[in-house]
């Protein structure tokens, strides 16, 4: 591989004697992986079920390897939302942000969606997911991946951080930023990000991260988290900016993001290779540098990445609740709600508040409040709880979209197939994952279960998880799964 000039004479000089065995790894293949969704499906169970050869990665307690000759975008599990295709490197940042369920999480810079989606699986169904990128046709990509994970409790928006943090004041629990970089530990894996690096440089991207983080720490509440990180070795853009933040906001401090050597043993978590901050790369580098963590393609199977986890000092009161106006609209859904869309919701229980039988699914909280239902345009959301005021900016998908109300009809949404688990809806025609009909469903062809069937919409899922809907009347199925989406 043909390596910029500029960045080989860089490289060697950061890396020394070790340069050479770093240049060696651009003669190796990537590595590919993925990553298990928590909301759907335990990594044990998906050990037991998954149709292709995979290993663990040492430092993912959800993350495997798989061979690169398999095609698991190609696969029902996929399309049911059971996995993410994610480089190995680009899982550590999420699962090193210390998530706890009922956290308000904002991922600043969230497309395509890698990074989201492991939050909102860590959040568990509770709290708030904010999903962010300013730029709209990604921003697009990132809703459907938040929508094929099934993650109820999101707001996927498309915005400038100096307008998040004028919505959105000391408001977060944790923040995460992947920063926009100049991608050099992506050059093994995607060559023509070298003609971005040329074109662009360090300059420019290390301006606009300076930006951003300081937009992000007026957002973050005292005593939150945010985690920082690049899949660059830029000291400017890793270390550099961290030393920036340091010096802008003196209340914030890098802290070890490693779990102690207990949680590891406990969770078989290995962080082998890991390399660490290092405050001697840049000017006036504070010791506290040194908790960042630097993943190197030659140290690590995977492509190369940094991260500092960062607390803001002080104490917050809860305020969980506060600017909560937005929901409470029950009374005014129940005129709202057509009687064809009480009819559908009854199927799920939610008007009844009916309880469904306990269940081995990892998320318990499976209830749809009335009290949380909000209608726009006859389209109707579950909202989560604790939004403020979101008139003014770009909203992609504020909460579930539960479906849209139509003359004499409703619609159930495909994000909302996806948000179910099987136990939670009454009418089920359930798969094997090698049936042709669950590849012709997914192209949006023709399907013809056996069997009699009452008229109504039915859950078509693959060996117990939901894929979409399909409509029958007087056995005449039409298949009703997402066209966008559909299996190409």
């Amino acid at each position: 591989m043909n390596l910029p000039k500029l960045f080989e004479d860089r490289m060697r000089t950061l890396l020394g004697e070790e340069y050479e065995e770093y240049l060696q790894c651009y003669s190796q293949p990537h590595f590919g992986g993925l990553r298990v969704n928590t909301l759907k499906i335990t990594p044990e169970e998906f050990e037991r079920i998954c149709p292709f050869s995979i290993k663990r990665i040492p430092w993912i307690t959800n993350g495997y390897y798989y061979d690169t000759k398999e095609q698991p975008a190609r696969h029902p599990y996929y399309y049911a939302g059971l996995y993410y295709i994610q480089e190995p490197s680009a899982m550590t940042p999420a699962s090193l942000l210390p998530i706890e369920k009922g956290d308000k999480v904002l991922d600043i810079c969230a497309a395509p969606g890698g990074k989201s989606t492991e939050l909102g699986a860590k959040l568990g169904g509770e709290g708030i997911l904010v999903s962010n990128d300013i730029s709209n046709s990604r921003a697009k990509a990132l809703l459907k991946n938040i929508e094929l994970f099934g993650i109820r409790n999101s707001l996927v928006l498309s915005e400038a951080p100096n307008k998040l943090a004028d919505y959105f004041p000391e408001y977060f629990d944790k923040i995460l930023i992947d920063a926009p970089c100049s991608g050099e530990g992506m050059f093994r894996k995607s060559p023509a990000i070298m003609k971005n690096w040329e074109q662009y440089g360090v300059d420019y991207y290390n301006k606009l991260q300076k930006e951003i983080i300081l937009f992000a720490a007026k957002m973050l509440k005292p005593g939150g988290m945010m985690l920082y990180s690049t899949c660059t070795f830029s000291p400017e853009e890793d270390e550099g900016t961290v030393s920036f933040l340091l010096e802008q906001c003196p209340e914030f401090q890098v802290v070890n993001a490693i779990p102690d050597e207990e949680t590891c043993k406990k969770l078989g978590l290995s962080y082998e290779g890991f390399d660490y901050g290092k405050p001697e790369w840049v000017e006036n580098g504070k010791e506290e540098l040194k908790y960042g963590i630097r993943l190197w393609p030659h140290k690590i199977n995977g492509e190369g990445h940094f991260m500092a986890l960062l607390r803001k000092n002080g104490v917050t009161e809860d305020k969980s609740e506060d600017n909560y106006s937005d929901i409470n609209l029950s009374a005014k859904n129940k005129t709202l709600i057509s009687e064809e869309t009480r009819e559908f919701l009854h199927h799920l229980g939610q008007i009844n508040n009916n309880q469904s039988n306990e269940s081995s699914n990892p998320v318990a909280n499976t209830s749809f409040p009335e009290e949380q239902f909000v209608i726009r345009e006859d389209r109707v959301y579950l909202l989560p709880k604790g939004l403020p005021d979101l008139k003014g900016l770009r909203i992609l998908r504020q909460g579930l979209l539960l479906g849209e109300m139509k003359k004499q009809r409703f619609e159930p949404s495909q994000a909302l197939a996806n948000a179910l688990y099987k136990h939670e809806y009454d009418k089920i025609i359930d798969f094997d994952n090698s049936n042709p009909k669950v590849i012709r469903y997914l192209k949006c062809e023709a399907i013809e279960p056996t069997g009699s069937f009452e008229d109504g919409w039915y859950l078509i899922c693959v060996d117990g998880f939901p894929l979409g809907w399909s409509k029958t009347a007087k056995d005449n199925f039409k298949n009703k799964y997402l066209p966008g989406w559909r299996w190409m």
